[in-house]
């Protein structure tokens, strides 16, 4: 509830004696605000003869229709302010993180790296720390590392699928879980362990060299392909399709050099 007070003064009928001026009190309970209204216009009733006049219906109504535009222009303004807000905060890009050593991130509670076959998560548990005390829960596309009877250290979707069968943990020297996941796109590169986690920045990313001659033929083929055209990108040169189209433009003109480009339609 509120107290209101103030007072109301009769514009039509101005009086010159020192009552032309009278206090208002009242009590505005917020659930019942039409019962306030009618306390002051009773009151006004009394005081004045405002209500006898024939445009009081006119003046209140344009009274209410002023307060009820202003209101809505408010809550308007309001409700686009905070969609505004809403939405830079949603269009700002989170910032992409330089990778670690192992093309991965270093977190307060793990690690984790990754080469194009494989990712690798590391995690700190005490000292003493027996194989049987150990959660590792590896599906396609979730993974769960922890402790029995603990809140698990890591937890939440994987970034992308991996192969459970193909994935291995271990417990080091009884204070590090080792644990390894092999993925099923072989030929891309982890923003993040979990999805909604940091990002890093895969453009840094730094395949093995020595490591290509373990791909199989096609996976390396796919991979040195992918290396080339983005070095030929940054340079500015051709990627390989596009020199594959060269050539077979180049072929073409060969065998038919009497053909005219210049009016050929393109579909």
């Amino acid at each position: 509830m509120a107290i209101l007070s103030g007072y109301i003064e009769d514009e039509d009928n101005k009086q010159s004696s020192t009552s032309s001026a009278l206090s208002f009190n009242a009590v505005l309970d917020l659930s019942n605000p039409l019962g306030f209204l009618e306390s002051a216009f009773n009151f006004v009733s009394e005081n004045s003869d405002m209500f006898n006049t024939d445009s009081v219906e006119k003046k209140i109504s344009s009274l209410v229709k002023n307060i009820k535009e202003r209101t809505m222009k408010e809550e308007a303004a309001k409700k686009e302010h905070e969609t505004k807000e809403k939405e830079e905060i949603k269009e700002k890009p989170k910032p992409k993180l330089n990778p670690n050593k192992d093309n991965g991130l270093d977190m307060d509670n793990h690690s984790w790296g990754q080469n194009l076959q494989e990712v690798t998560v590391t995690v700190p548990v005490p000292l003493g720390t027996k194989s049987r005390d150990v959660v590792c829960d590896v599906k396609k596309d979730y993974l769960k590392v922890g402790l029995k009877g603990q809140t698990p250290i890591v937890d939440g979707q994987l970034f992308e699928t991996v192969k459970p069968n193909d994935s291995y943990w271990s417990l080091e020297d009884q204070k590090v879980i080792s644990l390894l996941m092999t993925k099923c796109d072989k030929i891309s590169w982890w923003k993040s362990l979990l999805k909604g986690g940091p990002e890093i920045d895969t453009q840094k990313a730094e395949p093995e060299k020595s490591k290509l001659s373990d791909l199989d033929m096609e996976t390396r083929s796919t991979v040195e392909k992918m290396m080339f055209d983005q070095r030929q990108k940054k340079l500015g040169l051709p990627t390989s399709q596009e020199i594959e189209n060269q050539n077979m433009l180049k072929q073409f003109m060969a065998q038919n050099p009497n053909f005219d480009i210049t009016n050929a339609k393109m579909f």
